[in-house]
């Protein structure tokens, strides 16, 4: 049996816990992965979303390892001295040998313990530790790789702090969890030298799934039938792969983050996974209800405000009718599914043109690439905006006080002196100055390769360019948004709130943190059973679609009937009255506590009780360990028809005050709620811990 205080995981709605039985006192927690304090990719949110729940866990025996980035040091991290003696005296052996190992509190919620490594510092140590690899596992790293280089000098580093760190552990048992193969010769090494630690090794996904992915290979269907080392050579990433597959075989457990990666993983790295361990986000409630939408409606205006200018001269279309479609991402064009979105929105714009709708989408592309900066049309457009802004604040304040000293009089005011000739004059020229000769343009940058850029190469396939009789625009922003952008001033999180629809078509997704966070934010979006979330939430909830998720089929469909499928949830969608999607948008944010990592850590807990178990069998027993299983349950759909193409619409649009009447007399808000937040929190407490299951490998090229 376990001795000592246990660790408990607080299931939500104060339904009852399950008793982990950790001993935390006895154990040291180190999480090891390159994007500790330092923002690269996905991986980042993970443990930073993560680190408040473990934090409040573990206490002062949680630390994070990492890489030294002075910028990232200096606006980041407080720096302080260890308060574990086996921590402090590693830091200090390390420096005082050469290196240069710095420690403090990452300045995140929970503000976890962080020790980094300063990777350039020790470079001198690069042929020597080359060596010392060769020897533990046969795998040479060539001299012009020099990232796989400096993930070895990062390795080697954390492998020296961990034998420093049992070396003076006083019984102590460690737990070391390495995230991707970027910290996975941290793992082999640590192994290869017999380093008494419990170790976990998860992958994102796997280095030669996402190069097939993006070389628009038949990838799932074709699972069992690659040569693996030969793809991985004609790659150049031979030496890289089998980094990480090593690094799989060296761990006492093995984890990934969806179901999706566990068969792909087990045919590219010839391990399956033990435990899937879902990404979560730190999910806050409003205390008032309905608060998150009332921030969808502030934003969408600020929003609005950008459409104005970038449009101005063709601004022809009701922004009240108007829906905001954003897709977000690394510029990887086929993996993050650009290219089926955009084929999708040429036929949607046919349907909607064809039907005659008076809805309008515009749809956003935010993903960064290389660019000489803005373009200067772009910022004229933003500067119009703002001048016949201007312009109307100066006439009615001429207007409200002559208003203002006719009523004063006890007089209506004649109409017709009220605004004077200089005042025309004003509004005329205001009026010539939005004439443009051009169409509004489709990216808000200049693009270093604009003739060979993925996505302005289809748009001129397909023709989408900004035209008056377009009922779809497109809008390209290759850069991160920022809310100290001249351009459209907003962070991500709040231009997120302020649309209406995320749409995520991945072909090579692990997890997909960008339909997550529009869950958590009450915004619906459409992803596909490639993606870990969309299978996640196939997994969870009876009818997907209801709660605002909409599932693509990009796996047992070719790529036409995917891109329908896709069209269709698009029209679906924009034949929505603003009732329907207030309605979906509740829908979408209850489903939000199934994202919350207090639900989901309790997968990464499975993963440590069972590492424990095999690391150290005659203390830790796995039968001791193991959650329950609980398998089959599914939220059900909602007790209203739902606003979707399938349930509550009509063939063609109607107006709005037509379908509000319809909704009032189906449709209870409050008891809806009650009843979704019922079948949502009940799950909760069954300690549902997923199985790897095999699945049938697709039947058409997509």
């Amino acid at each position: 049996m376990l001795r000592g205080r246990s660790l408990s995981v607080t299931s939500l709605g104060g339904l009852p816990q399950w008793e982990a039985g950790l001993p935390v006192e006895d154990l040291l927690l180190f999480e090891v992965a390159w994007e500790v304090t330092n923002k690269v990719g996905g991986i980042y949110t993970v443990i930073q979303t993560k680190a408040k729940t473990t934090a409040d866990e573990w206490g002062d025996n949680y630390f994070l390892l990492g890489p030294y980035f002075e910028h990232n040091m200096k606006t980041q991290v407080e720096q302080c001295e260890p308060v574990n003696d086996a921590v402090r005296r590693a830091v200090d052996v390390m420096n005082k040998h050469g290196c240069q190992v710095h420690f403090g509190r990452w300045l995140i919620e929970g503000s976890p313990y962080v020790v980094l490594f300063d990777i350039s510092y020790s470079a001198q140590n690069l042929d020597t530790w080359k060596g010392d690899f060769w020897e533990a596992c046969n795998v040479g790293i060539p001299y012009h790789d020099q990232e796989a280089n400096e993930m070895l000098i990062f390795g080697s580093l954390t492998a020296w702090f961990l034998k420093e760190v049992t070396d003076h552990a006083d019984g102590k048992h460690v737990i070391v969890q390495f995230h991707e193969w970027q910290a996975g010769t941290g793992l082999i090494l640590s192994r290869a030298r017999k380093l008494p630690i419990a170790t976990v090794f998860t992958t994102h996904a796997t280095l030669l799934g996402r190069y097939l992915c993006a070389a628009n290979i038949d990838f799932y269907n074709h699972l069992d039938k690659f040569n693996i080392d030969k793809e991985a050579g004609e790659r150049q990433i031979y030496h890289r792969y089998c980094m990480e597959r090593a690094s799989v075989h060296c761990a006492h457990v093995f984890t990934t983050v969806s179901e999706i990666t566990a068969i792909e993983a087990e045919h590219m790295l010839k391990r399956k996974p033990d435990v899937i361990t879902p990404n979560g986000l730190n999910v806050k409630k409003f205390s008032a209800v309905h608060e998150f939408q009332n921030l969808h409606a502030m934003y969408k205006a600020r929003i609005q405000d950008f459409v104005r200018g970038h449009f101005y001269g063709h601004l022809d279309f009701d922004l009240e009718k108007t829906l905001f479609l954003f897709i977000a991402g690394r510029y990887e064009f086929s993996n993050k599914g650009a290219d089926i979105f955009l084929e999708s929105l040429s036929r949607l714009n046919f349907l909607l043109r064809m039907h005659k709708s008076d809805v309008t989408v515009v749809v956003f592309f935010i993903m960064p690439a290389k660019t000489n900066n803005f373009n200067v049309e772009t910022l004229k457009g933003q500067a119009v905006r703002k001048q016949l802004w201007d312009t109307a604040h100066s006439v009615k304040e001429k207007f409200g006080k002559k208003l203002y000293d006719a009523l004063l009089r006890g007089e209506i005011p004649d109409m017709n002196n009220i605004l004077d000739r200089d005042d025309l004059t004003i509004m005329k020229r205001a009026i010539f100055s939005t004439q443009r000769q051009s169409l509004p343009p489709v990216t808000t940058h200049n693009m270093i390769d604009d003739s060979t850029d993925p996505i302005l190469s289809t748009i001129r396939r397909i023709g989408l360019f900004n035209s008056r009789t377009d009922r779809v625009k497109v809008i390209l922003h290759p850069e991160f948004l920022s809310s100290t952008s001249p351009l459209l001033p907003m962070d991500y999180e709040e231009f997120v709130r302020g649309c209406h629809l995320g749409v995520f078509p991945s072909y090579y997704e692990p997890w997909g943190y960008t339909p997550a966070e529009c869950t958590v934010m009450g915004i619906p979006s459409v992803t596909t059973n490639l993606s870990g979330f969309g299978c996640f939430m196939e997994e969870h909830v009876t009818d997907p679609t209801a709660y605002g998720i909409y599932i693509v089929d990009r796996r047992f469909r070719s790529l036409d009937d995917s891109c329908n499928q896709l069209t269709r949830f698009l029209y679906g969608f924009c034949k929505q009255s603003r009732r329907q999607r207030i309605i979906q948008r509740n829908r979408t944010e209850r489903l939000s506590d199934l994202l919350d990592w207090r639900y989901l850590g309790r997968y990464y807990q499975h993963a440590r009780h069972l590492t424990l178990s095999r690391a150290f069998p005659d203390k830790f027993h796995t039968e001791t360990t193991s959650p329950p299983m609980t398998e089959g349950f599914k939220y059900p759909r909602p007790s209203s028809v739902p606003p979707s193409p399938s349930g509550s619409q009509v063939s063609s649009p109607q107006s709005s005050d037509v379908e509000d009447e319809n909704e009032d007399e189906r449709y209870d808000e409050e008891e809806e709620a009650e009843r979704d937040r019922l079948n949502i929190k009940s799950p909760l407490s069954l300690n549902h811990v997923p199985r790897v299951k095999k699945k049938l490998h697709g039947e058409y090229k997509n």
